[in-house]
């Protein structure tokens, strides 16, 4: 190595972990801090989500301390992202850390419990230390002091607080409201449901919620410090071996020079973010860490402007520009919706532009800095340049030895400056990719004569339109020099930046990118305008937010208004402890990181790792598979294959009975893009995805027909799945005779739906550890324990004892924990059987997307009759399914599809309905399968007879829901007896009432005074069945009188345990008046296959009333055995029988206090119906398609909820997954059916930023009906139906752009699921800047 390698290099990484030191010693320079803490350190809070630093799972809290000044600074940070080697004397604190069962939770974990904010718990941690981490930044301000029990936090900071944090189950409302209770500016009024105080009735007092006092955990041990201090000047800044970490230039020019330095093994970093855009393809022997160079962490201010080193991270660049002239605060307010809190914390500055320069980065930042002329100062190999920033974009990628030193950003003061810039991205707060980004700088004068303002200077910056990085439009700034900012100026200077904004080839949405450049343009051109300042005149919000008052919010665009909720729920003590709003069972645990998923469980001893290898050919034949010549390849144990597959076993992954399996390995062919062809084992994960990504599979497609990719593929070819008959819906009425006296007809209406992504926090994960006589114990993260179990011992040709099941608890399943889970369960469990030590796999995200599938595609044909008056007379529908390869849970979509449809009276229903299979994954029951689907269809088409019929879509909506005789008619037994129909009243209460007459009327005020933002209102009512199934309960008591209760169903965030919990306490409470006491001494334990039989599957939202009434059966068993000894006890003593003298009795009396049942519904009870409706109200931004949701009023019937609190959670969380599935989540493949929106970089759930503004909830309780499980009702799925109101009044909002922009064909128009920005601004019109520019140009307007 040379003496160089000597003084730059030591042995070792020193950190303290929760206050406790650690050595990294020997670990390899590649390792992850996520993967430090997880496999190095008891700490299991920071979780893997996304690999990306976009979902903020594994976010912990970083502190350096500085020996100079004496201080410690503090900041959140992706864990995944950051190298370990990078924090050599810096503290770690995990949610662990801040709060834990044995110390005592921490406040934030309390409120977060206490506000009902966690359900699956997996991106729990993660939340608790970003707020932990606002807290603490905030609490270490100048502002006064808050007062008691709150922090300086402010509300708007709190909703930002998690602003990068991903939550697929809560729909966050509750987590922003758990923020926002320890801000000093909040009204606890305006809080939400929680467990500190009864909403309503109790008053709401700070006094009342766990006690916050800033400083109360220790962020920086002083063992560390006195380290820190005691090490001499000459001890080096590297840590071991492989790492190094130079203290000048001069030093990292040596490195270069240095004899092994390779640019395909050696890494430069300065905070590793950037591999979270760009993946390591193989791994690094060395890694190079530049941060310690003081020159490149400068930061100098002078009147001609300020310096900023290259490694200086983005958040302090935020906080230099923040306090400077107004140029750099507008750059400051950009740069803080650049990535996510905790990326811009440790992201460089420098880090962003050199991969804009190297790589086809959007970048936001280079886009930015170079509208206002900044320079940069690079260091090459041989002399050191300043560049100005434009000609460094323009020169070739800069090779490795390349270094970017220093950007000058000038000061251009604030006289006649006007300095803009935009960005157009599905969230407003961050954390998504620009579809464009834009910075337009401008100086004018007045012209005396005319009096109009005459551009003087100007630069026009684009970004991320699709070209190798920002450019600057030339010919555009050239043309407006000296000219004034008039619609024939504006209207030339558009078709000229037309010409210039040219998306290279492949490029997403092109025609909307160049749109979106047109609109940022005239937007900003038109403000130098006296007459055109129409894009920034500003509509105060119309009172769609309750309390929203024109003159303070007249200034605030509605995506930055404040996040606000109400909900109303009926609360019901007869059966207590159910019914009552009690905290999810584990809440706490979740928060603080302790609960154990399948990832948490330690590692066996000689486990090994798996990851799998997959095909990118739809249709082909695997003639090998190879590895590249690589670091990553030599970490290959061995491959599992097909073919170790055991004597008696079969190639099976999933299966389902009656319906059909699919295969674990695609053997001999491989039938669709993203079929495992084999498992690669390694020592590590990490070794194993990347040894993963070496391997280069060797295709022949000879003698094979081409694949089967659309819907109009498999029709074209007959390519279908069969129905079988008893799951074929039934057509209802003469569809001819319908149509015979239907007043018009609309013969040729059409829709698309496109797939959704699960995007469950934890991705699909197992673990399987061999046992003696060929058995095998796999703990899986599964809906479908006993299918698992089946499969494998299908695969492995066993019997099903020899193969157990254990499932604790699961990160967010959604369907995908389904069939789905099976695959990696069967594979860990083929590749231990085959090696004889434990396997663990754990699906990095893109893996996980590409292969698991998600919600059905559909393509809809409709022919719809109906009278002048708007009653319907008869519907026909052709439908295809893309079902992918194999049948999965697809036969059952159909009477779904169906069933939801049927909420109207059609009056006669008959459809052709094509379950396609085609060479794509296989697609599953994603929450509320097929009936999402359904529910849409029937509103698209209400909405296109409203057209035609040119009537308010709520007057049609209305007039064709149910009676009860037609109800009955429709849906058979499901309809249940007429008190029990509810949704004629639920929908009346919102679409019929004063208040939305008013909303309505505000919206069309507010179109006819605003151009460019349109709103638009809907109401949409939901019909859903559900079955009811028979499902196992074990209750057993203890001696020491706590209850131990298994179950069939799965937690998977649902709250099942928590009302099973709830139950049980009141199937028992008939033996111990303390049912809160008791309530206590209850735990649901895991599931596991060979303790409790015919578990069913988790799943069709009934799981948890099910188990509740299996486990109420297995507790009056119980009650009957021990009701005689409790009389006679009680006889003798005159008093109450405690609880435990009861058990300590029975025990004596070798009484059986264990009682299992199996709970099986009546056969004339099988299934109901769910109702409710939703009222949404949006706002569209008609230059860039953006869709803000103002306002969502949801009410649900709940019948008598077993738990307000859970159900209410179920209800939002559902809504906003909805939400997403109806407008960002777009689900794209490749020519091939490859998924190539495969990260949270290009797949965009919903975040903070985009649930609606004002969310209201009313639960209300229909009548009851004691043939449900104490009359309650299920609210797991139907309340994501509720979502299609958001859909639904985009359309009313483009409508009205249409109408305003005179775009063809303005009441009727296709619009298809997901209606993303793209699809809302080319409805609205790609051309309507052009279009409006022109009429202000004719002859008429200048009359």
């Amino acid at each position: 190595m040379g003496s160089l390698g000597k003084e730059a290099a030591a042995d070792r990484v020193v950190l303290a972990v929760n206050g406790a030191r650690h050595e990294a010693a020997g670990v390899d320079p590649s390792m992850t801090l996520l993967e430090f803490l997880r496999t190095r350190t008891p700490v299991r809070g920071p979780k893997l989500g996304c690999g990306e630093g976009g979902c903020g799972a594994c976010v912990v809290l970083i502190s350096k301390y500085d020996l100079a000044t004496d201080k410690v600074t503090e900041f959140s940070a992706s864990s995944c992202l950051t190298l370990v080697g990078s924090l050599n004397h810096c503290s770690v604190i995990t949610s662990e850390g801040i709060g834990n069962t044995r110390d005592g939770f921490h406040p934030v974990q309390q409120r977060l419990s206490g506000f009902h904010a966690s359900q699956c718990g997996f991106c729990t941690p993660g939340m608790c230390m970003s707020i932990f981490s606002a807290l603490v930044k905030a609490d270490k301000t100048g502002d006064p002091a808050p007062p008691l029990g709150f922090s300086k936090l402010t509300c708007s900071e709190a909703e930002h607080a998690v602003s990068g944090n991903l939550c697929r189950c809560t729909g966050y409302r509750p987590i922003i409201d758990a923020c926002k209770s320890f801000a000093a500016d909040v009204d606890l009024e305006d809080l939400g449901l929680n467990s500190f105080w009864k909403k309503g009735i109790d008053r709401a007092d700070v006094g009342k919620l766990p006690g916050y006092s800033s400083g109360a955990v220790c962020t920086f041990p002083e063992f560390l410090k006195a380290e820190i201090k005691g090490q001499t000047n000459d001890v080096p800044a590297a840590t071991y071996d492989g790492w190094y970490r130079p203290k000048s230039i001069q030093e990292l020019r040596n490195l270069f020079d240095s004899n092994w330095f390779d640019e395909n093994s050696v890494k430069i970093v300065a905070s590793n973010t950037g591999a979270g855009v760009y993946k390591d393809q193989d791994l690094y022997e060395k890694y190079i860490d530049i941060k310690g160079i003081p020159e490149l962490s400068v930061i100098n201010r002078s009147n001609k402007g300020v310096e900023i080193g290259a490694a200086v991270s983005i958040s302090k660049a935020i906080e230099v520009f923040s306090d400077g002239t107004p140029v750099f605060r507008k750059i400051s307010d950009h740069l803080s919706k650049v990535a996510s809190p905790f990326v811009r914390n440790t992201a460089t500055i420098g880090g962003n532009m050199i991969m804009a320069q190297r790589l086809p980065f959007a970048s936001d930042i280079v886009t930015v800095l170079l509208a206002v002329g900044s320079t940069v100062t690079i260091q090459t190999a041989s002399k050191m340049l300043c560049l100005t920033l434009e000609e460094f974009l323009e020169q070739p990628p800069c090779d490795a030895k390349t270094i970017l030193l220093t950007i000058f950003v000038p000061d251009w003061g604030s006289d006649s400056v006007i300095f803009e810039t935009s960005r157009a991205a599905p969230r407003p707060f961050g954390n998504a990719v620009s579809y464009v980004n834009s910075a337009f700088l401008a100086r004018t004068s007045g012209d005396a004569a005319s009096g109009e303002l005459i551009v003087d200077e100007i630069c026009l910056a684009f970004g991320a339109y699709g070209v190798g990085h920002a450019t600057r439009a030339r010919k555009v700034e050239e043309f407006l020099k000296g000219k004034p900012a008039s619609a024939p100026v504006i209207l030339e200077a558009v078709q000229l930046l037309k010409d210039v904004i040219s998306p290279s080839e492949g490029t997403t949405h092109p025609e909307y990118r160049v749109s979106l450049a047109v609109s940022f343009l005239f937007s900003f051109v038109s403000s130098l305008s006296n007459n055109l300042n129409e894009p920034a005149k500003s509509i105060a919000p119309n009172g769609s937010c309750a309390e929203s008052s024109p003159e303070k919010h007249g200034k605030v665009a509605s995506d930055g208004l404040p996040i606000r909720s109400r909900q109303e729920l009926v609360f019901n003590d007869e059966y207590e402890p159910v019914g009552k709003p009690i905290t999810k069972a584990g809440a706490e645990l979740q928060a603080s990181g302790e609960a154990v998923y399948v990832d948490d469980i330690p590692a066996p001893k000689d486990c090994l790792y798996g990851a799998f290898i997959y095909s990118t050919h739809p249709h082909a034949h695997i003639k090998g598979v190879n590895f590249k010549s690589s670091l990553a390849s030599k970490k290959v144990i061995t491959v599992i294959s097909a073919k170790d597959i055991p004597a008696g076993g079969r190639n099976v992954g999933s299966g389902f009975p009656m319906l059909g399996d699919e295969a674990l390995f695609g053997h001999p062919v491989s039938e669709f893009a993203g079929q495992n062809i084999g498992i690669v084992i390694a020592e590590t994960q990490k070794y194993a995805y990347m040894a993963a990504k070496q391997a280069i599979i060797e295709y022949s497609t000879e003698n094979l027909e081409p694949p089967i990719l659309t819907i109009e593929d498999a029709i074209q070819h007959n390519s279908y799945f069969p129905v079988l008959p008893f799951l074929a819906p039934q057509p209802i009425g003469d569809f001819d005779q319908g149509m015979s006296e239907a007043d018009q007809k609309i013969l040729s209406g059409e829709v698309k739906l496109e797939s959704q992504y699960f995007f469950y926090m934890e991705t699909q994960t197992a673990l399987a550890i061999p046992d003696e006589d060929n058995c095998i114990t796999v703990y899986s993260s599964t809906q479908l324990p006993e299918i698992t179990q089946n499969v494998i011992a299908d695969c492995l040709g066993i019997p099903c004892h020899n193969v157990r099941i254990i499932t604790r608890r699961v990160g967010g399943g959604f369907g995908g924990k389904a069939m789905k889970g099976s695959y990696v369960a069967c594979a860990c469990a083929l590749a231990a059987f085959k090696l004889r030590r434990p396997v663990r796999m754990y699906l990095d995200r893109k893996t996980d997307m590409i292969m698991t599938g998600g919600r059905h595609p559909m393509k809809v044909k409709y022919s719809v009759g109906f009278k002048s008056d708007g009653t319907l007379t008869a519907l026909h529908v052709d439908l295809g399914i893309n079902a992918g390869i194999s049948p999965d849970l697809s036969p059952l979509m159909p009477s779904s599809i169906i069933g939801s449809l049927k909420k109207y009276n059609w009056g006669a229903l008959a459809f052709d309905i094509k379950l396609c299979k085609t060479n794509v994954s296989s697609k599953s029951a994603m929450r509320a399968p097929g009936d999402v689907q359904g529910s849409f269809i029937a509103e698209a088409i209400i909405e296109h007879i409203a057209s035609e019929l040119a009537a308010d879509p709520n007057a049609i909506r209305r007039k064709n829901l149910h009676s009860v005789e037609s109800l009955t008619k429709f849906y058979g037994d499901a309809a249940g007896d007429a008190p029990t129909y509810s949704l004629v009243d639920i929908f009346d209460k919102l679409a019929s009432s004063s208040e939305y007459r008013s909303r309505a009327e505000a919206v069309g005020w507010f179109n006819g005074g605003s151009r460019w933002k349109k709103r638009g209102i809907s109401c949409v009512p939901i019909t859903y069945e559900v079955r009811l199934r028979p499902t196992p309960g074990k209750v057993s008591i203890l001696n020491d009188g706590s209850v131990a209760v298994e179950v069939g169903g799965v937690e998977i965030g649902q709250g099942l345990h928590t009302k099973v919990k709830q139950m049980t306490a009141f199937g028992l409470g008939e033996l111990c008046s303390d049912t809160d006491g008791l309530l206590d001494k209850v735990r649901v334990i895991q599931v596991d296959t060979l303790s409790l039989i015919q578990g069913s599957f988790t799943g069709g939202s009934t799981t948890s009333e099910v188990s509740c009434e299996a486990v109420r059966q297995a507790c009056a068993v119980l009650v009957k055995r021990l009701r005689p000894i409790k009389e006679r006890l009680e006889t003798k003593s005159g008093a109450v029988t405690p609880w435990s003298a009861l058990i300590a009795q029975a025990t004596m009396a070798s009484v059986n206090l264990s009682a299992h049942a199996f709970w099986t519904p009546d056969p004339a009870f099988v299934k109901y119906l769910n109702y409710g409706a939703a009222v949404s109200e949006v706002e569209i931004d008609v230059l860039t398609g953006a869709t803000t949701i103002l306002r969502s009023d949801l009410v649900y019937d709940c019948g008598q909820s077993l738990n307000p609190a859970v159900d209410l959670g179920q209800v939002e969380g559902a809504f906003v997954q909805g939400v997403g599935f109806f407008t960002n989540e777009e689900y794209t493949t490749n020519a091939d059916g490859l998924v190539v929106n495969d990260g949270t970089w290009t797949y965009k759930i919903p975040t903070v930023d985009t649930i609606p503004k004002q969310f209201n909830v009313e639960l209300i309780s229909s009548a009851r009906d004691k043939k449900r499980v104490l009359s309650s009702k299920a609210s797991g799925e139907p309340p994501l139906l509720l979502a299609a109101s958001v859909h639904c009044a985009m359309r009313e909002a483009i409508r009205a752009a249409r109408r305003e922009f005179s775009v063809n064909s303005p009441l009727t128009f296709q619009m298809d699921v997901p209606a993303t920005m793209a699809d809302v601004k080319e409805l609205c019109g790609l051309d309507v800047v052009e279009r409006h520019l022109q009429r202000l140009c004719s002859p008429a307007a200048k009359a």
